[in-house]
């Protein structure tokens, strides 16, 4: 009996050493597999975005076929419908890279240098950094006198000092203080989930000023909010990229701020920076794979 119960311990003795170095090794290829040469995985914006907009075009994403504009967005990319939902997607695989806008950035994800340049507000500023976009707001001439008047608070001194406080970079540099009119009223805002995370905080700050006045603010995407503006279903529009020509006709548009779009991928991936033609390359589906990304 003494014998058969050594005999006993020393299989299972020598099963367990053999299923600790089953785990080893599946642990050790999976961390191989997601820090050199693992599988990209691509996520982008949706259509309408002005975020997809601006970086598609910058990058060259987005070319001219004849009269006509074509998105060569990689059809394997997995689209997310708003800023958050790209960081989510990056934060929770190793091997995925994304695009946000910088004033969005957090520590769940990291920012790729961009032809070796960091995306930060004062290479925004000084026109450094390659991946750069206004924030626009859209109106109608017939804007009303709360409305014109909430677009000089943003012009201010006061309203430039919540972008630069929200990592944006102002758009007007020779500003003037702003003097509150108590207004009050109703305004509605709709457009780009980039831009309405400020939009909330210039109108927080504005509110303060006028307490008797409620803006709602809708995020829906930059093209949504054109439309919301040309169909007089919103007092202003957010739109996180240039206004195509056809875009701009019938409205008013005016930049009431600067922004970075900064590249970002999981905080283990190996890269520190990245070109703006690999970025081409990743996004169309030319390179698949980390360890072809030059």
């Amino acid at each position: 009996m003494k014998m058969k119960k050594m005999l006993t311990l020393a299989v299972l003795g020598l099963s367990g050493f053999g299923l600790a170095a089953c785990g080893n090794n599946t642990a050790d290829s999976g961390s191989d597999t997601s820090k050199s040469g693992g599988k990209i995985e691509v996520i982008t914006r949706e259509d309408g975005s002005g975020t997809r907009g601006a970086f598609t075009e910058i990058t060259g994403i987005l070319k001219k076929d004849g009269d006509k504009e074509v998105d060569n967005t990689s059809k394997s990319a997995v689209v997310q419908n708003s800023t958050e939902g790209v960081i989510s997607a990056v934060s929770g695989n190793e091997n995925a890279v994304g695009y946000i806008s910088l004033g969005s950035l957090n520590d769940n994800v990291k920012a790729l240098k961009v032809d070796g340049v960091e995306a930060s507000s004062k290479t925004v500023l000084d026109g450094e950094y390659p991946l750069q976009r206004p924030f626009n707001i859209v109106f109608n001439d017939d804007l009303s006198e709360l409305g014109k008047d909430f677009i000089a608070y943003i012009h201010s001194k006061q309203g430039q000092a919540v972008v630069t406080d929200n990592k944006f970079v102002e758009a007007k540099t020779e500003t003037k203080e702003y003097t509150s009119q108590k207004m009050s009223g109703k305004l509605s805002v709709v457009g780009s989930t980039s831009v309405s995370p400020l939009m909330e905080k210039l109108a927080e700050a504005y509110k303060k000023e006028n307490p008797d006045v409620t803006i709602d603010i809708t995020s829906n995407g930059s093209s949504a909010g054109i439309t919301a503006a040309q169909e007089k279903t919103a007092d202003i529009g957010m739109v996180s990229r240039e206004l195509t020509p056809e875009e701009g006709k019938g409205l008013k548009h005016d930049a009431i701020a600067l922004d970075g779009i900064a590249v970002v991928v999981h905080k283990d991936n190996k890269a520190e920076e990245i070109s703006m033609s690999a970025i081409t390359d990743i996004f169309t589906g030319k390179v698949t794979s980390w360890d072809k990304v030059k």
